[in-house]
């Protein structure tokens, strides 16, 4: 379990470490894409992220590596999709616990009866709510459909 007291920075930085000391390249080698693309976002926003932002880069570079895998499956190159799939489950572990598919189901419904959706043209308005709530925790585009239907029902 890790220590919940230290930021994420000082977990990729210390799990960065252990990896160069266990010799693991590929673990390593995530680790130290996570910290240049964390980087590169403070370079360019002339910012220091806090937690909530790296997850937000974390969940960026989930969605890249699922979108690869699948086009590398696609393409019969299972070679290249299991590295991704490898490197999906090393940044997964620096995102929170995922949630359930009833944690997501009642995070919409909330949503909906928080802002008075009556519609389809509301979607904008529930992901704006549920975004901040769910980023890191769920894959945005699944429950971007799930909100579509439930809307789709009123």
């Amino acid at each position: 379990m890790p220590d919940q007291s230290k930021t994420l920075r000082d977990r990729l930085q210390s799990d960065m470490k252990a990896a160069m000391k266990a010799r693991e390249k590929t673990r390593l080698g995530v680790i130290r894409m996570i910290l240049a693309a964390v980087k590169q976002r403070e370079v360019d926003e002339r910012i220091t992220l806090d937690d909530t932002q790296i997850i937000v880069v974390l969940d960026k570079m989930l969605k890249q590596r699922r979108d690869s895998e699948q086009q590398y499956r696609e393409a019969g190159r299972d070679d290249l999709a299991d590295t991704e799939a490898s490197e999906i489950r090393i940044v997964q572990g620096y995102l929170p616990q995922p949630l359930t598919d009833g944690e997501i189901s009642a995070y919409i419904k909330g949503a909906i009866s928080e802002s008075g959706a009556s519609g389809v043209n509301d979607m904008g308005k529930i992901m704006g709510i549920l975004k901040p709530k769910m980023q890191g925790r769920a894959d945005m585009g699944i429950v971007s459909k799930q909100v579509k239907s439930e809307l789709g029902n009123l």
